[in-house]
């Protein structure tokens, strides 16, 4: 008759023992050896009729618990009314010790990780949505004109504005040459004298010339004609002017009295 053994996966050695214990209700501080080690072992003899791969952990721990097996079968020695101090020492010669305090540090850690695998599964049921820029909804506060700053950044730049200050009380007087119109009265008659009696109104302008210079040259020219020493002409429109003296004169006299010249 064949039979069929279904085994459930254990993650390790002492995952198998507390299934053991928990299954039999059994106190983990006071293990009965000897039914452990037999149930024990009925399921590693299981998984090789099963062919199951049976790692050397497993090996390991029957061996362990053979061996604890084989200390409890010994006979204990008198029981001798002793201090507290031997009654201590009375517990840690129980060969089931260092196995109970690895089986209850299993525990914890096998609840925490039972506990953290809930919250996964719990977590994973809540679905969220990519976080929003909310900068806008926020108060608007004015910022700090003088952050990042101490006492003495303050007190350089309050220096520097003295400085500025001092400076700008300094008073520079400018002097300009002055132009006359009878000198360029002058310059315009020598210029006519140099042309033959004829010269265009835009040679009278150098590149360089200022505003006052301009201005200077216009009234000069005006003059001139009020005084009817020269004639200005345009042949067609938009076109350069032509001062030219006036042929009645044979030669222009550059003496000019007060009264001619009102400038």
């Amino acid at each position: 008759m064949k039979v069929t053994y279904k085994l459930e996966a254990f993650e390790g050695p002492l995952d198998l023992l507390l299934h053991l214990i928990d299954k039999n209700e059994l106190d983990i501080y006071n293990i009965p050896i000897k039914e452990i080690t037999d149930q024990y072992l009925g399921y590693v003899q299981a998984m090789q009729e099963l062919e199951l791969e049976i790692t050397s952990e497993f090996l390991v721990m029957a061996a362990t618990l053979l061996s604890i097996k084989s200390k409890m079968l010994l006979p204990k020695p008198p029981v001798i009314e002793f201090d507290e101090y031997f009654d201590d020492m009375e517990d840690e010669l129980d060969p089931r010790a260092e196995l109970v305090a690895k089986l209850i540090e299993y525990r914890k850690y096998k609840s925490i990780a039972d506990m953290l695998r809930d919250k996964e599964v719990e977590r994973s049921l809540v679905y969220t949505r990519e976080p929003e820029d909310l900068t806008s909804f926020l108060p608007h506060s004015q910022e700090n004109p003088v952050e990042g700053l101490d006492v003495a950044d303050l007190l350089f730049a309050f220096q520097r504005t003295l400085r500025k200050l001092a400076n700008r009380n300094v008073v520079a007087r400018i002097r300009r040459d002055e132009i006359s119109v009878k000198d360029r009265i002058r310059e315009v008659i020598d210029l006519l004298k140099v042309r033959g009696g004829k010269l265009l109104f835009s040679k009278l302008f150098d590149y360089d010339r200022t505003r006052e210079e301009i201005v200077v040259t216009f009234l000069a020219i005006l003059e001139l004609m009020k005084m009817k020493k020269v004639v200005c002409h345009q042949h067609k429109l938009f076109e350069d002017i032509v001062i030219q003296s006036r042929e009645e004169v044979s030669d222009i006299d550059t003496q000019f009295t007060a009264d001619e010249i009102n400038y």
